[in-house]
């Protein structure tokens, strides 16, 4: 399989090409990604006029149909901003250098990136917000831990394996099934009684894995208003994001 990036309006699909032994051609378009499908028979002339095509439709596609594939927004960060994550201010000082990767550390109440000028603006935006990300990750992870442990001394007294804070845009947190719990470096913008909801959300799954009614009242036993503090991500979750 060959993949390329394709910026189209200001928005990158990954094209993912796939050589197959069927005799029919085929492209899906994703929110991320165009995935083109060529039979393996053709020659290779052929193949190559055929995915400009399918590239061509994709396109047209995209630009007739904003909405339908819009992705979400990315953040533009810039030199001497000031950013509140966590409940803490931070002031963001860019280098740009000639090398392959970015990295990024936390100084007092600076944020230091280096970032990589051989990208692209969507690709540089993406480097910027994962590296503060896990740069965020890593400062306020003992003191999620702290209160995640708080609130299970409190309400669940349950054996927790692992704690982890990482950027997963697809959803606040998780609980594993080996009692693992996964918080998204999002929730850092949410309220600290947001927080709490989400921390205590996942501790009840320690308990009861799906969202059963047996669930839910684990949840309101520990926090009755829990309701409020759900409806607040609803309506803010996605202002929340680096």
């Amino acid at each position: 399989m060959k993949t390329e990036l394709m910026n189209i309006n200001d928005m990158e699909f990954k094209v993912r090409i796939k050589i197959h032994n069927r005799n029919n051609i085929r492209t899906t378009i994703r929110k991320k990604s165009i995935n083109i499908s060529i039979p393996r028979f053709l020659p290779k002339e052929e193949i190559f006029k055929k995915v400009e095509k399918m590239k061509d439709w994709a396109k047209k596609e995209i630009l007739d149909n904003p909405q339908k594939f819009k992705q979400e927004p990315i953040k533009n960060y810039y030199d001497g901003q000031e950013i509140i994550i966590g409940g803490e201010r931070y002031i963001l000082k860019f280098k740009y250098l000639d090398k392959s990767g970015s990295s990024a550390r936390v100084k007092g109440n600076s944020i230091l990136l280096s970032i990589s000028s051989n990208l692209s603006n969507i690709q540089k935006s993406k480097h910027i917000s994962t590296l503060i990300s896990r740069c965020m990750a890593r400062k306020m992870l003992p003191k999620v831990k702290k209160r995640i442990e708080e609130l299970n001394n409190l309400h669940f007294q349950e054996e927790i394996k692992k704690i982890f804070l990482k950027y997963n845009r697809s959803n606040w947190g998780s609980c594993s099934s080996k009692g693992n719990i996964n918080v998204s470096t999002r929730l850092l913008f949410a309220p600290l009684p947001v927080q709490d909801y989400l921390f205590i959300h996942e501790l009840a799954h320690l308990i009861e894995s799906n969202h059963s009614d047996k669930f839910w009242a684990l949840v309101e036993k520990a926090m009755p208003d829990y309701r409020e503090r759900q409806n607040w991500l609803k309506e803010n979750g996605g202002n929340c994001s680096f």
